[in-house]
């Protein structure tokens, strides 16, 4: 059983800068893949990032890709996701997401996959 705890959520303009992070209980964490999601006001959860269990592997929606990057510190349980340049269609709940990754190191951006969620962050951008 793995546990997710998101943090570092809150109101910002747009253009600026915040770090969310997702600490995990459980020893399986490090073995995990885990993804970000994002659920805006009426719209669907939809993929944000996602890194593979050893970090190597990472992977972007392309409304993010050179503003957000995603990593992860295995030694303390923790996935962050820096989010540069704002924007207000960044205003969503975020959600971390983990399944166990087994022999292979990789990525996965299906919603679907994913055994583990937390309760989510909420960020708002405004314009």
């Amino acid at each position: 059983q793995v546990q997710l705890i998101e943090s570092g959520g809150g109101l910002m303009q747009a253009g600026g800068s915040q770090r969310l992070s997702c600490v995990a209980s459980g020893r399986t964490f490090s073995t995990s893949v885990v993804g970000w999601f994002r659920q805006g006001p009426g719209a669907e959860r939809e993929f944000v990032a996602a890194i593979s269990m050893s970090g190597a592997g990472t992977y972007y929606t392309d409304s993010v890709k050179g503003r957000f990057t995603i990593s992860r510190d295995n030694s303390k349980n923790t996935v962050s996701l820096q989010m540069n340049n704002v924007k207000p269609e960044d205003t969503a709940v975020y959600y971390c997401a983990a399944r166990k990754s087994g022999y292979y190191d990789y990525v996965q951006v299906l919603s679907e996959a994913y055994a583990y969620w937390g309760q989510g962050t909420q960020v708002t951008v405004s314009s």
